[in-house]
């Protein structure tokens, strides 16, 4: 089954990728830049205290002196020496003072390896917690067992104070304390162990580390600067044009409601407009009855209401009227409201009359057109005369026209 707890850790994966930069470029100008990690080793045997120098995996032995202190200004003299500025201290245990060990721990230990070991020396070794100082280092993980390798090494605590303090009598103070058969790696000192315990470790000033946090604080804050920057400008800008556009909305907001004002009684009139040309004019439907009628018939009774029209009167032949009124283009589904009766006085037919009123397409609304029908309707009606032809409803009885409401 594939694990699919996947814990990515930054630090070692920097590291890996500063040494894939750093291996791009070419050696001459990469010696500029960086410089191999040296170290003063000293190693305590019997009465004697050995000094040598380990640069690039080389390590030159420079004096051997007595632990008596006799010759402590001579040693002080070689360290002096500026190629020795810059070069760890590192007390190297003999296999005689400390003891190592390999342990297969199983992988859960993996974060807590020196708590484990802590909890467990006595099992792995004659001593107890109390008695030594302890280190680990992780040599490798075995995939296949699922386990940890890890090299334990151990010292008695008295032990290694009575040889720190030998060092400390010659006037060297040694930051690092390993083991000669597990030494450190100078090129990965980020994951080297220390034997000497936190009380005995000199604090290192890191001056050049405090500058590069810095230049990179400062490199940060210059970033989000220039990020944040301009999004607070827009910011700004945005909330002056906000403040601008709240002072006009008042304005806008009178001017919406005006324009819809406007929109409504456009719409009335426009309905209005509609309302009146779907009819045509009265008086051109007045002009047109009075054309169409002969002189020989007369009418005694007209109304005309919503689109419909209902006529009354005398004629000798009714159903020559009819066949007019429907052949006219101002009506239509003309037909007899009644059966036509006879009049026995006058000899003529009596009818009850009723159609739809349409409008031609010739008329239009041209007010010219209604002022033409008029005059010509006050010509072909001897008696008969319309005042006010607005309203929809007229009615005319015994040749008088007059206005009826319904």
């Amino acid at each position: 089954m594939i694990n699919k707890n996947v814990h990515i850790e930054l630090k070692p994966f920097l590291r890996w990728w500063g040494r894939e930069l750093a291996f791009l470029i070419p050696p001459k100008i990469r010696s500029f830049f960086y410089t191999p990690k040296s170290a003063i080793i000293l190693r305590v045997i019997d009465e004697k205290l050995t000094v040598s120098h380990e640069i690039n995996g080389q390590e030159n032995l420079l004096i051997t002196i007595l632990r008596d202190g006799s010759s402590t200004e001579n040693l002080q003299n070689l360290l002096n020496n500026e190629r020795f500025k810059n070069a760890i201290v590192i007390l190297r245990l003999s296999n005689h003072d400390a003891l190592n060990k390999t342990l297969n721990l199983p992988f859960a230990a993996k974060n807590t390896i020196e708590q484990v070991v802590n909890y467990e020396l006595d099992r792995y070794t004659p001593f107890k917690a109390a008695q030594v100082y302890f280190a680990t280092r992780l040599e490798r993980i075995d995939t296949e067992t699922a386990q940890l390798v890890v090299q334990l090494m151990l010292v008695p605590r008295k032990r290694l104070e009575m040889r720190y303090q030998d060092c400390k009598n010659l006037g060297i103070t040694p930051q690092f304390a390993d083991v000669e058969n597990c030494p450190n790696d100078l090129q990965q000192l980020h994951s080297a162990y220390n034997l000497l315990p936190t009380h005995l470790q000199p604090k290192i000033t890191n001056r050049s580390r405090r500058i590069i946090i810095s230049l990179l604080s400062l490199l940060v804050i210059s970033s989000l600067s220039c990020l944040i920057l301009p999004i607070w400008l827009e910011s700004q800008t945005i909330d002056n044009l906000q403040s601008q556009i709240s002072k006009i909305e008042k304005d806008v907001k009178t001017v919406k409601n005006l324009q819809a004002d406007m929109d409504t009684m456009r719409e009335e009139n426009q309905a209005l407009i509609n309302e009146k040309i779907v009819a045509p004019p009265v008086v051109a439907m007045l002009n047109e009855i009075a054309t169409l009628m002969k002189d020989d018939s007369w009418l005694s009774y007209l109304q005309y209401s919503e689109g419909q029209l209902q006529l009354q009167g005398e004629s000798p032949t009714a159903s020559n009227l009819l066949a007019d009124l429907e052949a006219s283009d101002y009506f239509a589904k003309a037909n007899f409201a009644s059966p036509v009766t006879q009049d026995k006085a006058s000899g003529m037919e009596r009818f009850q009359i009723s159609a739809e009123i349409t409008k031609p397409e010739i008329l239009g609304n041209s007010d010219v057109t209604t002022d033409a029908t008029a005059e010509s309707i006050s010509e072909s009606t001897n008696d008969t005369t319309v005042e006010n032809a607005t309203p929809e409803e007229v009615v005319t009885e015994n040749g008088t026209p007059k206005e009826q409401s319904e």
